[in-house]
């Protein structure tokens, strides 16, 4: 439990650092007139707009967990995927390994049956973000090199686990020294689970899910971009933004991608949008990461909170991930 505290604590700090530094960059002065400023119900629309990001992916979650022949009824399923959320900005990646255990714990599924859904979820993000990404490049073209770095990570890596006998080879390649062979077995039988995930069907409708989940916060960015006095950002130009921004803090692979998306998001605003000065950008990017991590953390909180008091499982679930990180 302190771990966990101390862990969140950090990233709050963290946080609130970004938040000063960018302030600071901006001119405090200035920040606060573009605040003054802005059409605040902008910020309840984005706000709802994450909330149809994370509906859509907890479908897919929930559709994956079917096609694993895993059987959990809603509510607890809901609070586990939700409970995730309050870690997401913890060191470690621990939110990543969490739903896992909540779900050992309380379903009794293996993790070993559970991982590779985990797994398959980010990789379908990414894919999905770069979906946006590329016809964003296609039409602005700019931020190339983010799109083509993350297209070349996320192809390499499916080709991978679409040829099973390229995946084998790795496999048992890694595993060929003495204190690692004993994790041959479990990582080949993790790459059984994780490639009918990658297969064309799944993928594409996973993907799918994807780009509409992380399509309704880049129109909540846009929103939020329109309603500074001034400005006008394309929602195309907008989606691109936060979608190659998204990708540079997952692959910088920091709790929450903080510090690399706000820089990012902020430097592009200026570079790319006509009528965006330092201030405004700054402001928006604030308020965006305020309607997408922030609030995420928040309703995982309120989730895990929920979770921990129905059950002491939850806290036998947090205890071993963190032994495990």
């Amino acid at each position: 439990m302190l771990r966990r505290s101390k862990g969140l604590l950090l990233a709050l700090l963290i946080g609130i650092a970004v938040f000063a530094g960018f302030s600071i960059y901006a001119d405090v002065d200035k920040l606060g007139n573009r605040l003054a400023g802005f059409e605040w119900w902008a910020l309840g629309a984005a706000l709802g707009l994450a909330l149809c990001n994370y509906l859509l992916r907890f479908i897919r979650w929930s559709l994956y967990l079917r096609s694993a022949d895993i059987h959990v009824g809603m509510g607890l399923s809901s609070q586990i995927f939700l409970s995730v959320f309050a870690l997401s900005v913890t060191p470690g990646k621990l939110g990543e390994h969490i739903k896992c255990y909540l779900h050992r714990e309380f379903s009794e599924v293996p993790i070993a049956t559970s991982a590779p859904l985990v797994v398959g979820e980010r990789v379908t993000d990414l894919s999905a973000l770069l979906i946006l990404g590329v016809i964003g490049v296609s039409t602005y073209g700019i931020a190339q090199n983010m799109v083509l770095a993350g297209i070349v990570l996320v192809s390499s890596g499916l080709v991978v686990l679409a040829w099973p006998t390229l995946a084998t080879a790795c496999i048992s390649m890694l595993t060929a020294p003495s204190p690692l062979r004993r994790f041959r077995e479990p990582l080949l039988g993790f790459y059984q689970g994780l490639s009918n995930l990658v297969r064309p069907w799944p993928m594409f409708w996973a993907t799918s899910l994807a780009v509409l989940a992380w399509l309704a916060e880049c129109v909540g960015f846009a929103l939020i971009l329109a309603a500074f006095p001034g400005t006008h950002v394309p929602l195309g130009l907008a989606t691109l933004i936060y979608a190659v921004t998204t990708i540079a803090g997952a692959l910088s692979f920091l709790p929450g991608g903080l510090l690399v998306t706000e820089a990012t998001m902020a430097l592009l605003l200026v570079q790319a949008a006509q009528g965006v000065d330092e201030p405004t950008a700054v402001a928006a990017t604030l308020l965006v990461r305020l309607a997408t991590l922030w609030f995420a953390v928040a309703i995982g909180l309120l989730a895990l909170t929920a979770l921990r008091h129905s059950s002491s499982k939850a806290d036998l679930a947090l205890s071993a991930a963190e032994e495990q990180v």
